[in-house]
């Protein structure tokens, strides 16, 4: 038989037999169906390398018949079989290929299925907002299709999401009944997806401490898991009723199905550990091919028994020609694929980059607008907070002084708050670096327990100090974090203990040629904090409790700042605590010991709040906002100081040149030359009188400036008023202790 009469016959042959073709398609559209089917069920068992064959197949038989919803549908399949897995990557890239198809070809069901599948990697991925979106859209699809199934695994899911995301198990009980509703409603419910349901509903209730009500639904969950082999939920159920039994007081129940939890994700692990080490992909594309060839064989063996020998020649000639084109196509897509993909990631890219750029221009805004509104913030607080010190000195009603006690709390809140977010935004755009100094731990220490004394003092708390006398008298490190980070400690200890005591310990632990160790140790008998929240409690914005913040108040901002700063010096936090016993934190830093030397740096003087000397001083105060000057010059004048005002810098190097002042108190930012620039003139012809700055700017950035400019201390806006006699007193005495 020559070529022309096998393509004839070729011809009569395709067209003689329209029906067989028709039926077979039907049957191999059943055999997917069946094929997925159970796909489903290997995946819900945990036993992956069956599915993975199943997969394999279902997709080899919806390609030879060009099937494009079997072929999405084995892709959602096989996207939850990665999500089961944990390897979300994959299961995403699927996923994708699968929505294009369906989207294709309008596929409203395989649609809703890869939404729902697309949700469950997004609770996992801890995004709440984008997994109750594709959830939306699932049931937008459900609800047209009057799909009462899907619409109960919408609701399922949603609450898993209100559990593990939102954390609102009352919302996600909401969501679990409802999706009770359809499921039980449905002619053949999912079994799997309801003993889903108990589960998640029994750790709501046991969120809740409904103990009672957890139990019922977890044992739900387990018999269901032990009548059809769901292994997963097994797991997790017994690990979850383990923990339920801890609570009520059942240790030996408790202990018992932690065993058997731990005993069968043993057995998951030994089932499927060859199948995890497989990778699905090349399974895909090679076991596919390899499959597809085995199939060919067998049609041509049958084909062959039943048809005469001149068909053989035909039916090789149309196998050999079928595969050729196969390969051709394959090759054809797979060069696609690749300029696509390509593509996709050059766009991508570029979007990244543009991202970026605009991430950079937000974060510098950003900066730019806190530099800006802490002036602006400090300037008017720093008159709310001076007038109601005065206004407190002037022999209030009982009435009047409850009202502006409430009015000065306000504000120091209100600067704290500030100062907090101010501290937390440097740390978060990497502007705070670490500084080497020679200082006195003892000392600084010291320093801020006289800073927080009244705080203390007005909750009735006794503060003990115990500081190691192994530790060097001088240490080098950056003494200004390690003030901030004792402040918001020790200041945290305060606030939450009344009527108590706080232990604060220094210890060295270690010592290596020049450098040594030291562990702090800040302890109190407050309030405590439960188990669940310490974890969190380091976060920003992040307190013990809602009826905390209510009682206590506060940002929550603190201790995120410690956490912070002490990352950035090289150490981590640790926290012990019992609600209702105290706390303990605890940290070690390493320092660089120095040898005692009889010439060291003079220090200021601590403690000098004897107003007596202040009498008969005269101080110059330099500042251009009239509220500021009045509040300023009555708040020294109520000492006995004689107070002189020059609006700008200009006046004040001019009067300064013609008048003798015991103290300059200089603000910064002034029209014409700024304070800077009037001290560092001042210098010049005069360098003993003190300059103090009393400024609202944000100091942290600006602190080597101030100093090498000839300022010989620092009063930000607004000031509590001991500090702020406190600092006057301090370089009064140091004046007349020099000349």
């Amino acid at each position: 038989m020559n070529f022309t009469h096998i393509w004839v016959f070729f011809l009569f042959f395709s067209v003689s037999l329209p029906t067989q073709d028709v039926d077979e398609i039907e049957e191999t559209n059943a055999r997917i169906q069946k094929l997925l089917g159970e796909a489903e069920e290997s995946i819900n068992i945990l036993d992956f390398d069956k599915a993975l064959q199943q997969l394999n197949t279902s997709l080899e038989f919806s390609k030879a018949i060009d099937n494009k919803k079997y072929i999405a549908l084995s892709s959602s399949i096989l996207a939850k079989l990665y999500y089961i897995r944990h390897e979300y990557s994959k299961a995403t890239t699927e996923l994708n290929r699968a929505i294009s198809i369906q989207r294709e070809i309008e596929d409203d069901m395989g649609l809703a299925y890869s939404y729902i599948t697309y949700a469950k990697i997004l609770n996992s991925e801890k995004e709440s907002n984008r997994a109750h979106q594709y959830l939306n859209l699932a049931e937008s699809l459900s609800v047209q299709n009057d799909n009462t199934e899907y619409l109960g695994i919408i609701h399922l899911n949603r609450g898993i999401v209100n559990l593990n995301l939102d954390q609102n198990p009352s919302l996600a009980l909401s969501n679990f009944n409802k999706a009770e509703e359809y499921l039980r409603n449905d002619d053949t419910p999912d079994l799997y997806e309801i003993s889903r349901l108990h589960y998640y509903r029994g750790r709501s209730h046991a969120e809740l401490k409904n103990y009672n009500l957890a139990l019922i639904d977890l044992e739900k969950a387990r018999d269901i898991g032990v009548e059809q082999s769901f292994s997963g939920l097994l797991t997790s159920s017994n690990k979850v009723l383990s923990r339920v039994h801890e609570e009520i007081g059942n240790p030996a129940l408790a202990l018992e199905f932690l065993k058997i939890s731990n005993r069968i994700r043993d057995s998951i692990f030994n089932m499927n550990k060859e199948a995890m080490a497989l990778d699905a992909t090349t399974r895909y594309g090679v076991d596919a091919m390899k499959s597809s060839l085995n199939e060919l064989a067998l049609q041509n063996a049958e084909q062959e028994r039943s048809l005469k020998v001149n068909k053989l020649t035909t039916i090789l000639s149309v196998a050999l020609i079928t595969i050729l084109s196969l390969l051709t196509l394959s090759l054809y897509k797979n060069n696609n694929l690749r300029a696509r993909a390509n593509e996709l990631l050059q766009k991508k890219n570029t979007e990244l980059t543009k991202a970026k750029e605009n991430a950079e221009k937000a974060s510098m805004a950003k900066a730019q607008f806190l530099s800006t509104i802490t002036h602006e913030l400090r300037t008017p607080l720093y008159a709310v907070t001076g007038l109601t010190h005065l206004l407190l000195e002037e022999s209030p009603t009982e009435n009047q002084k409850e009202h502006l006690n409430s009015l000065k709390f306000s504000g120091e809140y209100l600067l704290s708050l500030i100062n907090n977010i101010l501290d937390l935004n440097k740390l978060e755009a990497n502007k705070v670096e670490v500084m080497e100094a020679s200082f006195n731990l003892e000392q600084r220490i010291s320093d801020v327990l006289i800073a927080l004394k009244n705080s203390a003092d007005e909750k009735h708390t006794k503060i003990h100090f115990t500081f190691d006398k192994e530790i060097p008298r001088k240490i080098k490190g950056d003494p200004l974090k390690i003030s901030q980070v004792l402040i918001n400690l020790i200041g945290n200890s305060i606030k939450f203990t009344e009527n108590g005591d706080i232990w604060i310990s220094v210890k060295k632990t270690r010592q290596e040629g020049p450098f040594i160790w030291l562990n702090f140790e800040i302890k109190d008998n407050g309030e405590g904090i439960t188990k669940e929240k310490q974890k969190a409690i380091f976060e920003n914005f992040t307190q013990g409790s809602t009826q905390i913040n209510r009682k206590f108040g506060g940002t929550g901002l603190g201790l995120s700042i410690v956490k912070n700063l002490l990352h950035l010096l090289g150490s981590e936090i640790t926290l012990e605590s019992e609600l209702g016993k105290g706390s303990c934190f605890t940290f070690k830093l390493k320092f660089e010991a120095e040898e005692f030397t009889k010439n060291e740096s003079t220090e200021l003087p601590t403690t000098t709040e004897n107003m007596e000397l202040m009498k008969g001083k005269k101080i110059l105060v330099v500042e251009d906002n009239k509220i500021n000057q009045m509040i300023t010059r009555k708040i020294l004048e109520k000492n006995g100081t004689i107070c002189d005002v020059a609006d700008n810098g200009t006046d004040a190097i001019e009067k300064i040149k013609s008048e003798e002042f015991d103290l300059v108190l200089m603000d910064i930012h002034m029209p014409g030359i700024s304070g800077i620039e009037a001290t560092a003139a001042i210098r010049k012809f005069n360098g003993n009188i003190p300059i103090i700055a009393l400024t609202a700017v944000t100091l942290d950035d600006n602190l080597d400036e101030f100093y090498g400019n000839g300022f010989s201390d620092i009063i930000p806006k607004p000031y509590k008023t001991e500090e702020f006699y406190r600092k006057i007193n301090t370089h009064l005495a140091l004046r007349e202790s020099t000349v």
